[in-house]
């Protein structure tokens, strides 16, 4: 039987194979655990293609190593492999054919593991640590990008040890992200750019950002056509920004959310505020997940501008998430993200990968729900317990 079928209600009505039975609240949403997990903080999740058949998840962490998981139809993982750097991996992703995967990491390298030899090579290198990577395959060339506290953008064929173009960035890389023929980087001090990908690589347009406060993660959504057509932007301020790249009414179609708070926001008791770790959209629906550092992730219908589910809190931050390729399954990551400094971290602290059964959580809302009019990147506030 398959647990990750769309007509199963695995991980949704509060009971898993797996789930946790004890009275702890590392797994309260009784999803599937992955079997031997990183050692230290999880960084970075990331599914494989469409191309490939089966379900394999990426994760890399601050143990420096990044690891290669079966994800069987029954929810049990297989771990497959795992490879090495020399310092935290930052960001992982796969080339569109599935048979490699990219790694960028702390020790200021990139590297490509060919999945089949299970060999792992060094395509690129920085001055500083590499925050993110992407795989771009375009009509006329492939390459891989990689973003860094080096203060550039980097694009490498992997053949070549030196880059086939790079671009000067106005402060470090801080998140980033692609789908083809757009990219968009997030910088330090609250930068932001579009570059086209169409032919070779190129600076669009910069942003003015919409967010008061830093940049933690960024991802690209789709109009009906399957095109880029905009991005959600994460900041450590629990606030999440939709915007569009070229919007019939900016002033409208542009707006901002709170999330990751405690408390709502219609109380006056003091408010903790916990930063986006990770932004990431349903591949079918095109409805979006956000994770913080509170624990909690959420689910939201950026149409409808609703928020769809919020989970029960973990006892430790979620670091990272993602869908697979069909929108039936989302994995999210549960570690220490040191928010809160290095008095709160607790090296007796499991980490933990979970994965749930997205197929019907994720489906979009028919009807609007209540919200406050929108004037450009103003607050709109989603469901009553967000309501000022």
């Amino acid at each position: 039987m398959s647990m990750f079928g769309t007509n199963t209600g695995f991980g949704s009505g509060g009971t898993s194979m797996f789930g946790n039975t004890t009275t702890d609240n590392h797994n309260p949403m009784k999803d599937f655990e992955v079997t031997s997990p990183p050692d230290d903080s999880i960084s970075c999740l990331a599914f494989s293609p469409p191309a490939m058949t089966g379900n394999f998840l990426i994760g890399g962490s601050w143990a420096n190593d990044v690891r290669c998981w079966e994800v069987q139809d029954s929810g049990q993982t297989v771990p497959k492999a795992q490879q090495m750097h020399t310092g935290p991996v930052l960001d992982v992703c796969w080339s569109d054919d599935g048979s490699k995967v990219f790694t960028a990491s702390c020790d200021k390298t990139a590297k490509v593991w060919d999945l089949n030899s299970n060999q792992a090579m060094q395509i690129a290198q920085h001055d500083a640590p590499i925050r993110s990577i992407h795989w771009i395959k375009a009509p006329n060339y492939s390459c891989v990008m990689t973003g860094s506290w080096d203060k550039t953008l980097k694009f490498w064929d992997t053949r070549s040890p030196n880059p086939m173009m790079s671009l000067q960035l106005p402060e470090r890389s801080y998140c980033a992200d692609v789908v083809y023929p757009m990219a968009v980087v997030a910088s330090a001090e609250r930068g932001l750019i579009i570059y086209q990908l169409e032919n070779q690589p190129s600076e669009f347009r910069r942003i003015d950002s919409p967010l008061k406060h830093q940049h933690r993660c960024i991802a690209i959504f789709k109009d009906k056509q399957n095109k880029p057509t905009g991005f959600a932007l994460g900041s450590i301020e629990g606030r999440v920004a939709i915007h569009y790249i070229n919007p019939p009414n900016p002033a409208k179609d542009n707006f901002t959310f709170k999330c990751h708070r405690s408390n709502g926001t219609n109380t006056s008791a003091p408010q903790d505020i916990y930063a986006v770790n990770a932004i990431s959209f349903h591949p079918v629906h095109g409805t979006l997940a956000t994770v913080g550092s509170d624990g909690r992730f959420s689910f939201w219908d950026k149409d409808a501008r609703t928020k769809l589910k919020t989970s029960e809190q973990l006892d430790q931050p979620i670091t990272a998430c993602c869908f697979n390729s069909n929108g039936n399954i989302f994995a999210y990551a549960s570690s220490y993200d040191w928010s809160k400094g290095h008095e709160y971290y607790n090296p007796q602290k499991k980490n933990y990968i979970f994965l749930r059964n997205a197929a019907e959580e994720l489906k979009p809302r028919n009807k609007k729900c209540c919200f406050i009019s929108v004037v450009g990147h103003q607050e709109v506030y989603l469901n009553s317990e967000d309501l000022p």
